[in-house]
């Protein structure tokens, strides 16, 4: 008989996180939705306004503000809601409310950007003077009006406005398909269990010592996603045309420009990376025929690719294995760092285990002035636990940034998003690797860190690659479906993992499975963060104190300065290749220690 995953009902309260930190109650949020619209009238009564005089100005910017912190928190209770349950109709509905009233007040308000931007310099500098409370917002005036030549008028930013919501559709679908509607097959697994496929347990399957488990659960699984792959690729071509829209009506070149630029970062730093990892390919290659040489088979496949090379230490680790060594991993951030995951793990910030209709993966999230959230679908796996380290990463990065700034400098750029969350991981990894003089724990440590730099730098790599020439395909006017997505997908993965990997036809869907397509161009910075995050990672254990003092400072910084300035502080310059060579030398160093442990 099957094993199903348990409903949300009957999950135990310990083990989900608490919204009555967000809201105590429906009626709550609901009198917040009402604060939103209010907030809304009274910013459209300065329309034509704004920038008559200081006190006006500083208006604007408190009820914009205001707003913005609202839409965030309602937004983050309903979402939360949300991915508990996606088949909950209760909650979609919830969360497609709160986006409509978002998308109004952003509509109606859309004026506003046009009239901050319209002010002359020396006037601003004057009601700076004048008024010295609107010193708070001169980091978001400052970075709104760097992108001046990219705004329209105030009719036709309103407009722009009112697409918001419409194009949340293909996201939104697809989310809805992936993770509510789509039913993958049933398999036996090692123990001779059967076992219902599902995202959670994907790669865990595929973790098997069992090969024909490991190919069952790979076979299955694309083929589900094969029997959508038309809807899906309608999905994708929906959303790369709308990025393309967007692009186009604020005078960008392309959809890569547009993007990069919201988080002001040069496109050469997206270019760089793909170029760099593409230069060290050989180095992926030589993981590849290692691999395939601790499997002992004669063709390694792409559903050999998680399981571990070295066989018979995994174990399972149970939730409270896990926070107390992740805990001892970190003491190296210093005690004040582990008093707030304390306060994290015993204050249900953390929703823990898989149930029917949760919402795949890992995130933080969150909203300013409560403590973030954390979802985990925690199976007991070593990635397991360091998807634990890498989500409180992110966490503790949000926690110190929304306690050190004010609310528009609170929310760092997406492109240092990463990093916390990846120097977190190190940090265990490391610690892991030198509390164990087990040779065989050692090397399967080092297959684990492998993994990391395959994962994150050069899988991750190559899924940048590939949304970048599928929205280049589109803006040349080819046009997107499931023969030209799986085509091109297929020939980037013979590329990246070379001549001693066979790259099954089923991998060809890969593309289709990955929700962060529908996010704008933001896996590449899973690359580069990685490289920053192996840096300042071994800096910390090398120089303690002082490094842990300038790495406080960059997690309390915010978006206070540009995010390429913001690693700088830290000593990592991601506008040059350095940092990603780098990380391919660590990579190097460990299959040399991996090939030691092993073969000599």
């Amino acid at each position: 008989m099957a094993r199903e995953l348990a409903r949300r009902s009957e999950v135990r309260e310990e083990d989900t996180w608490n919204l009555g930190d967000l809201y105590p109650s429906g009626e709550a949020w609901e009198e917040d939705l009402e604060k939103i619209l209010q907030l809304t009238a009274d910013l459209v009564s300065l329309e034509g306004k704004v920038g008559e005089s200081a006190e006006s100005l500083f208006r604007a910017l408190k009820d914009f503000s205001e707003i913005e912190r609202l839409s965030e928190r309602t937004m983050n209770y309903a979402q939360r809601l949300y991915d508990e349950d996606t088949g909950n109709t209760e909650h979609q509905a919830m969360s497609a409310r709160v986006m409509g009233i978002y998308a109004q007040a952003g509509s109606e308000t859309a004026f506003l950007d046009p009239e901050l931007i319209a002010i002359p310099e020396e006037t601003l500098d004057a009601f700076y003077l004048e008024k010295p409370e609107l010193k708070e917002y001169r980091n978001y005036l400052t970075e709104l009006r760097r992108k001046r030549e990219h705004m329209l008028d105030a009719a036709r930013e309103k407009l722009l406005a009112m697409t918001l919501e419409m194009c949340q559709t293909p996201s939104e679908t697809y989310s809805l398909l992936n993770n509510a509607d789509m039913q993958f097959p049933e398999i036996v697994d090692e123990n001779g269990d059967t076992v219902r496929i599902t995202h959670g347990r994907f790669i865990r399957l595929l973790e098997s010592g069992d090969r024909q488990v490991r190919r069952q659960a790979f076979e299955k699984y694309y083929a589900t996603y094969r029997q959508f792959l038309n809807t899906c690729a309608s999905l994708y071509d929906g959303q790369v045309k709308q990025q393309i829209f967007h692009a186009r009506a604020r005078k960008y070149d392309s959809t890569l420009e547009a993007a990069v630029d919201r988080n002001h970062v040069p496109v050469k730093v997206y270019l760089n990376l793909i170029d760099t990892v593409n230069e060290h390919l050989d180095t992926l290659h030589r993981y590849v025929k290692l691999r395939k040489r601790c499997l002992g088979v004669k063709e390694l496949h792409m559903y050999d690719i998680y399981t571990p090379m070295v066989s018979d230490v995994a174990k399972k680790i149970s939730f409270e294995e896990a926070k107390e060594t992740v805990l001892k991993a970190l003491a190296p951030l210093g005690e004040d760092y582990l008093k707030v995951l304390r306060e994290a793990f015993a204050n249900r910030w953390i929703d823990v285990y898989e149930n029917q209709g949760k919402r795949s993966g890992a995130y933080s999230a969150g909203a300013y002035g409560t403590h973030p959230y954390v979802l985990l679908n925690y199976g007991g796996s070593l990635d397991d636990m360091f998807t634990l380290a890498h989500e409180m990463g992110h966490a503790m990065h949000s926690y110190y940034s929304d306690q050190s700034q004010p609310f528009l400098d609170s929310q760092y750029k997406i492109f240092v998003a990463e990093v916390a969350s990846t120097c977190n991981e190190v940090l265990l990894l490391e610690y892991l690797l030198a509390h164990t003089q087990d040779k065989k724990e050692k090397a399967y440590l080092l297959n684990h860190y492998l993994d990391m730099f395959k994962g994150t730098l050069f899988r991750q790599t190559q899924f940048a690659e590939f949304e970048l020439e599928s929205n280049r395909m589109l803006e040349r006017g080819e046009g997107l479906n499931a023969g030209n997505l799986s085509e091109l997908y297929l020939e980037l993965n013979k590329k990246y993992y070379g001549e001693d990997m066979v790259s099954d036809p089923e991998i060809a869907y890969e593309w289709a499975r990955i929700p962060h397509f529908y996010y704008e161009f933001y896996v590449y910075q899973y690359a580069t963060s990685f490289a920053a995050a192996v840096s300042i990672a071994h800096e910390i254990l090398e120089k303690g104190q002082e490094m842990t003092g300038r790495y406080r400072e960059f997690l309390s910084s915010g978006c206070s300065k540009e995010p390429v300035e913001l690693l700088k502080m830290v000593g990592v310059n991601m506008e040059t290749p350095e940092p990603i060579k780098e990380a391919l030398q660590v990579m190097d160093g460990v299959l040399d220690h991996m090939e030691e442990l092993l073969f000599e």
